[in-house]
This record gives C-alpha cells, structure tokens and sequence, in this order.
C-alpha cells in the first residue's frame, strides 16, 4: 500500500496493525482486541485527515499510483464485455486514449478515456495518459460512430495533459483539440464526462465537451497543472501548493463557479481505498443521468449543451 506525505499517521497505523497481526500469527497470543481498536483508529485518522484537505493534497490524492484508472471504470460498466476499437485511420492507435462498444445494463455505450498504465512498464506504453494528436482523432471517430447508431459516450478524464511533444505539434494537437470541441458541442447523442483523475489543460477539454460534467470527489480541473502555473509565475516548482489554491481546481471550487454539473463522492481516504465502492458509484451516476438524458430530444441537448458552455467565464463588451 502507498502512502502520501500527509498520511504518515496512517501509515503509522496501518505498521502497527501489521505487527499485531504479524505477532497474532506466530505466537497464537489473541490479539483480536488490540487489532480491533487499531482498525477503529485507522477508520476515525483517515476520516479526520480526508475531512479537510487542502487542494494540493487534493492533487496528490488525484495522482495516486493506485487509483482506478479509466480501464477499471470500464470493465466494471460493461461485466467485461468490452469491446475496444483501435486507431484514428491516419496515422496510428495512441494507446493513451482508449475507446470501444460496451452495454451497461442492455443498452450500448461508447466508453472513451485516457489510460495512464498500472505499473512503470505499461505507463511508459500509454504514455502517461498524455495523448497525441491521433488519440484525439480516434476519439472524435469513435463519437461519429456512436452519433451515427445513436449510442450515448461516456469519457473518463485523466490526463497531466496532451502530449507536449515535437512530433504531436507537427501533426495538429491544437487542431486536433479544436476539433473535438467543435463536434462534441453539437454531437446529437447524449455525453457525459467523467473526470477520474487528472484534468490538465486542453488535454482534459478534448474530450470533455458533455451534457454532464462530473467531477470525483479529490480530482482537479484546470487550464494548467500547479507545478507549471508555479514555475511561469515564480519561476520554481516551491509554489506549487499556493498555485494549487490560486487555481481554484478542486471538484468543490469547480461546482462553486458553475463549471461542472456534479461532484461525485469518494470513499474516505480516497477512490484507492475501495475500488467496488467507488465503481458502484460511478455506475449509479451514469445511469441516473443516462435515463435523463435519453429521454431529451437532440436539438434540445445540443441547445442546452451550448449554452452551458456558453454562458461559462466572464467577460465584458465596449
């Protein structure tokens, strides 16, 4: 188990109750009582940590190496009965975006997400879930597809951004990017997009253009990572906790300022803890918004999609 610098109390904890277990094991002492209290106390320090987090543990929280990554999300959805579809049908398969037919309950959805890999092996295979201009291609494709047999998509968000690279310049990014936005604003079929992790920048946005924006519970949302933000302002990674708050980039302060329709809640101590939890979760908010949504006519989704993003910012005219 991995913990974060402000869950050394836990993990102090959770080294006790290892030794208890340890010590209940191979002297036969019953040690119920003592492992008991220490599991109750694991349960009230991580409570009491995770009531208050500041929005730079937030985004440690949102990075952390074992949360469920868009892959879980959509083996769960579809009882592993997913179907993935590859490539842009120009230039190659980014495996840092992932996509394909699945049926959650009956009815088929196309499920796209950025993939960020389990382990060093597979996060350098999918490239840290920092898609090149061809993920997003492949994307849009996949959505077309999904317009065309009138199939609802659902995107999971989480990414550092797109990739940054000479390469992906070269063939478009912000083109590309461009692109998506353009087309999901107008996509006749119902999206809802899920942010799961990470949301940097454009690389978040491109696919996350939705009739629903849903936000986890210790995930962030902005146009820019707090270690970047710290080093164009004050020149060193040092800010990076006080770019953090300036943001404004948590699930709480993106529902304040009306830039996302939900916040998702998390297990205590974060979506990590308790994988069948947080799956159930997401599960549920897909199909309560789902039911809503199909019942809508297109040109009415597409109006109120627009809108909405629309109206977002402020701004003033001479």
């Amino acid at each position: 188990m991995t913990f974060l610098e402000f869950e050394k109390p836990i993990e102090e904890l959770f080294t006790q109750l290892s030794e208890a277990r340890e010590l209940a094991e191979k002297s036969g002492v019953d040690m119920s009582k003592a492992i008991a209290e220490l599991e109750k106390k694991i349960q009230s320090t991580r409570k009491e940590i995770y009531k208050n987090l500041s929005p730079w543990q937030r985004v440690q929280v949102s990075r952390h190496p074992d949360r469920p990554y868009a892959l879980s999300y959509i083996q769960y959805l579809t009882d592993g009965n997913f179907q993935e579809l590859h490539g842009d049908r120009t230039v190659k398969d980014d495996k840092a975006m992932v996509g394909g037919l699945g049926c959650i309950d009956g009815q088929s959805v196309m499920l796209i997400g950025q993939q960020k890999g389990i382990n060093t092996k597979m996060r350098q295979y999918r490239n840290f879930g920092m898609a090149n201009p061809e993920g997003y291609r492949k994307a849009l494709r996949l959505m077309k597809l999904a317009e065309k047999f009138n199939i609802p998509v659902v995107t999971f968000i989480d990414t550092p951004g797109a990739y940054p690279g000479l390469e992906a310049e070269e063939r478009g990014q912000g083109e590309a990017i461009a692109r998506n936005l353009y087309e999901m604003a107008k996509l006749k079929v119902p999206i809802i997009c899920i942010i799961i992790g990470e949301g940097a920048s454009g690389g978040a946005l491109g696919i996350g253009i939705g009739d629903k924006v849903l936000m986890l519970e210790n995930t962030w949302y902005s146009v820019i990572s707090p270690e970047s933000c710290s080093s164009i302002l004050w020149r060193s990674w040092e800010f990076k906790e006080k770019a953090s708050t300036v943001l404004k980039l948590t699930a709480d302060d993106m529902m304040k300022n009306k830039l996302i329709d939900g916040v998702i809640p998390e297990p205590i101590g974060g979506a990590h803890t308790n994988y069948n939890e947080i799956l159930k979760t997401v599960k549920a908010e897909i199909q309560k918004h789902l039911a809503k949504l199909n019942k809508m006519k297109p040109e009415k989704r597409i109006e109120e999609r627009i809108n909405k993003f629309s109206s977002m910012g402020a701004y003033a005219e001479k």
